[in-house]
């Protein structure tokens, strides 16, 4: 018997939804009417913000009629970890800010825009942009490799370079991740030099590239330590149209794990000896896991285990757990149920009851409808002090609706359902919506969109980022 593992997936997965198609043409499926029936409640655990800094206004570069009335798209705020207490932000717009955590005015850090390295983030403003950076974990080491270098995200026209995956269709833009040289890393503007290491074609305007990391909990000598992480989405349009999802030849819908300091005649970067289809004919080397359809944001707890956050299609918001060559199901799937892809003979957008045959996908550990939320955005563990009742749960943010959501973080099974608490959030005495507080008109919709985020600090202390406003502001527990 063929070994379902070295056939390419999309394949196999057609095969399976033919036969489940036709079984459907007999017994007619339908459809899941609420997904998620049990409503997400308030927990025992109340917080309130305090005001941290606030970024610059930004301006879209977009000519287009669509632009984004954000103050500013800021997405991340992530420590410097040197021990300089420096935080660093992005403003999707092509800006990186540096504060510390004495809330120091935000500077420019570095203007992409500036740079002459083809960033272009006009075709979309609300998904394209500086999406994301990350500092080498020998970033202040002396002597060392990855002394002085970062790593940043983001969009660029697609006649600004060649792609190493999709050049043939890149007809919108292209993802690239850039390396970044400093000749100071206890400066806080940047001067020095960069170099283009990885870039994908895209079709469409959404679904692209997305956060970027390290594995800070790795040392010297572990493999996974200066292994870099980021993350794909399907390539935009609705339903995966270039079934994206299943297919291993480009690493789209996946997580990338590259080794950034090393490099060959066919790329300016290393594959890791042990991501998991090395050396599997007609599979994309840098995949680490796939099957995933936005994977927005992802994010390491001080164990190593990483936490992925899965934006869906018209139904299931995900968290999944990271697990090297797992299969999260999308297109075929989304959350833990069946998409009509997945079983074939039915509409799309409904989701559906799983068929008998499962073809070894992993399950989301925890999940949400579209009655609690629209689109997943960060999250993290909390590993601070401020706030002990959130000690070591996992923490993760709706960016439509503005709710923050935790979950316990100790027995997490994927397929398990962890049951999901809403953090409340108090003001004089008194609960506040986040979106009514903060909100900005959605040019997806005709509703106020909340823009929220979290952002961590070296210590582990959260912080939310609003683009409606442009303000940073420190969660804390109630005096």
């Amino acid at each position: 018997m063929m070994n379902s593992r070295l056939l390419p997936f999309h394949i196999f997965a057609l095969i399976a939804c033919l036969s489940a198609a036709a079984r459907a043409a007999d017994s007619p499926i339908e459809a899941v009417s609420d997904p998620l029936p049990k409503p997400i409640e308030f927990g025992s655990i109340s917080v309130t913000t305090v005001p941290f800094v606030r970024v610059p206004r930004s301006e879209d570069s977009s000519d287009v009629a669509m632009t984004n009335p954000a103050y500013a798209r800021i997405q991340y705020m992530y420590p410097i970890t040197d021990g300089s207490g420096r935080l660093v932000i992005n403003d999707l717009r092509g800006l990186l800010y540096i504060t510390d955590s004495s809330g120091q005015e935000p500077a420019v850090f570095l203007d992409i825009r500036e740079q002459d390295v083809g960033f272009d983030d006009s075709m979309f403003p609300n998904e394209t942009g500086l999406a994301g950076f990350a500092f080498h974990p020998q970033f202040a080491a002396t002597g060392t490799p990855g002394y002085g270098k970062f790593y940043t995200t983001f969009s660029a026209s697609s006649e600004s370079g060649t792609a190493n995956y999709l050049d043939h269709d890149s007809e919108n833009h292209e993802s690239v991740v850039r390396e970044w040289t400093v000749v100071d890393p206890s400066a806080n503007q940047f001067r020095g030099s960069s170099r283009e290491i990885f870039r994908i074609g895209q079709f469409a305007q959404n679904h692209n590239i997305g956060n970027i990391a390290f594995n800070l909990s790795a040392r010297p000598g572990d493999a996974d330590f200066g292994m870099l992480y980021f993350s794909l989405g399907d390539g935009g349009g609705a339903n995966d149209p270039n079934e994206n999802g299943q297919s291993l030849s480009e690493p789209m819908s996946s997580m990338l794990r590259i080794d950034p300091l090393a490099s060959s005649e066919e790329r300016a970067y290393g594959i890791p000896a042990d991501n998991p289809f090395v050396g599997q004919p007609g599979i994309a080397p840098e995949i680490w896991a796939y099957g995933l359809r936005h994977p927005q944001h992802f994010s390491f707890d001080q164990d190593g285990k990483l936490y992925i956050s899965d934006i869906g299609q018209a139904q299931i918001e995900e968290v999944n757990i990271g697990i090297s060559g797992a299969n999260y199901g999308w297109r075929l799937r989304e959350g833990t149920f069946a998409t009509a892809f997945g079983i074939g003979g039915v509409r799309p957008n409904p989701v559906y009851p799983l068929p008998a045959a499962d073809y070894g996908f992993t399950y989301p550990v925890a999940q949400f409808d579209h009655d609690e939320g629209y689109a997943i955005s960060s999250g993290f563990v909390y590993r601070g002090s401020l706030i002990p009742e959130l000690q070591g749960k996992y923490v993760f943010t709706d960016m439509v609706t503005g709710r923050i959501f935790y979950i316990d973080t100790v027995g997490l099974t994927p397929g398990g359902n962890a049951p999901i608490s809403e953090l409340r959030i108090i003001r004089a005495g008194e609960t506040i919506s986040l979106r009514e507080e903060f909100g900005f008109p959605d040019t997806y919709g005709r509703e106020i969109r909340a823009g929220l985020r979290l952002g961590i600090d070296g210590e582990g202390e959260f912080y939310l980022l609003s683009k409606g406003d442009g303000w940073i502001r420190r969660l804390q527990a109630m005096p």
